[in-house]
């Protein structure tokens, strides 16, 4: 035992200062507030969006365009869209809805309007890769995790000024049998460093858990397999059982959050289900059985299509032959989960810098075998189901976040437009 699992994590003062820490990596502190004067340097006026204490949301209306709404596939033609301090007021044809005096109105004829799209699984640890997701539609995610609680900060970034990031489901720090430096992350982690096998004890289990919850995670991030994204290891290769992914689901609901599962094996995937997962991620071999046992466990299937095809265009043999031997077989497996009638959310798995567009996991998830419509929906009305943001974003309805899209053309006839939009509304906001 390397932790006494009955000692509370403490959180004030720790959680201010590693937070804060976590915002300077991130970048979030120069981007919500003014930055401190460079000697020599021209002064620069604070953003409007940013110039407050508190979130900065817009009224806007949406003129002229075709209205796609996701969840009944209702195409409105010569649209309106009243969005009143960051929220949809009211949406339907011109003429059958009010639009207050006074507001901004954004022209749409021509294009196509949808709600803003959602990534279910990206890692955002900088305010730039923030907006870079922002430019490519994505108005709400959830974090795959950072290394030093940075998706944190971004969350708490969204808040305030919602026109520089999505809002986040944040995941904090992965829990993993070898944390590495993230170890570092947080002074309640520390004393996992002496563990010999890593964080594999019930107790250590429990304490990323508990560590990660009190810093504010929304969600907990596992893994049952190796990375696929590495050439020295087998993503075949199962790292925890059963019964510790079991632990963790059960910490996790005790802080009521749920669990994602990095996963490849179809046994890794097994097991992670039957341990509770909310939902497998990647899931490459996931075979028939345990797809059944997501269906009747209402478990979500988030196979980041676009990160196995980011792997056959790699300059690393290794992975590039693995990426051509995944892809076939994980678009197999997203077939029979959408015929069996398992729950499928769209992410990028976007990290490092770069953000691949969610709009190509829409096209890949069409490419597998869903239609259209449905292939749209992991982005949006199924991919909020997922983040708990049902009654919130995936539709331009009233009561929804006022967060938007104008696309060039009509999407269900060419889901490539939703790779490149138009124009990206967030909470109001044009960015």
């Amino acid at each position: 035992m390397c932790v006494d699992a009955h000692q509370p994590v403490p959180s004030r003062l720790t959680r201010r200062g590693v937070l804060a820490g976590a915002a300077v990596l991130a970048g979030t502190v120069a981007a919500a507030g003014p930055a401190a004067a460079v000697p020599g340097a021209p002064a620069s006026p604070a953003p409007a969006a940013v110039a407050g204490a508190h979130a900065r949301t817009g009224d806007l209306v949406i003129r002229g365009g075709t209205l796609l709404d996701p969840a009944t596939g209702h195409v409105t033609e010569d649209a309106v869209v009243v969005i009143r301090d960051g929220v949809v007021s009211a949406a339907g044809r011109a003429g059958s809805v009010g639009v207050p005096d006074g507001l901004p109105v954004l022209e749409a004829d021509g294009h196509w309007v949808l709600p803003g799209l959602t990534d279910a699984h990206i890692h955002l640890s900088t305010t730039a890769e923030a907006r870079a997701a922002l430019r490519c539609g994505v108005t709400s995610a959830r974090s795959g995790s950072t290394s030093f609680y940075q998706d944190i900060a971004v969350r708490e970034l969204a808040r305030h000024s919602p026109g520089l990031a999505p809002r986040l489901r944040a995941a904090g720090v992965f829990v993993t049998p070898l944390p590495g430096d993230t170890i570092l992350a947080d002074p309640d982690l520390t004393a996992l460093a002496r563990a010999k096998d890593g964080v594999r004890s019930a107790e250590a289990l429990r304490r990323m858990v508990d560590v990660n919850a009190a810093r504010g995670a929304d969600v907990i991030k596992t893994r049952v397999n190796e990375r696929a994204g590495l050439p020295d290891q087998d993503p075949l290769t199962q790292v925890y059982s059963r019964e510790q992914l079991a632990e963790i689901v059960a910490a996790a609901r005790r802080h009521g959050k749920g669990v994602l599962c990095h996963s490849y094996s179809e046994k890794g995937c097994h097991d992670a289900v039957t341990a509770g997962v909310r939902s497998l991620e990647h899931g490459v071999f996931v075979g028939e059985r345990t797809l059944r046992e997501m269906r009747r466990r209402d478990t979500y299937f988030t196979p980041t299509l676009t990160a196995i095809a980011g792997l056959a265009e790699s300059a690393d043999p290794v992975l590039a032959e693995r990426g051509r031997a995944f892809l076939p077989v994980l678009k197999r497996a997203v077939r029979a989960a959408y015929e069996l009638g398992v729950p499928l959310a769209a992410g990028t798995d976007s990290s490092g810098g770069t953000v691949d567009p969610v709009g190509r996991e829409v096209e890949l998830m069409h490419a597998a075998g869903l239609p259209a419509l449905d292939a749209l929906r992991t982005a949006t009305t199924g991919a909020a189901r997922l983040l708990g943001l049902d009654r919130t974003v995936g539709r331009l309805a009233r009561g929804y976040a006022g967060d938007a899209l104008l696309l060039a053309g009509d999407p269900l006839s060419d889901l490539s437009l939703l790779k490149t939009p138009v124009r990206v509304i967030r909470a109001g906001i044009a960015v």
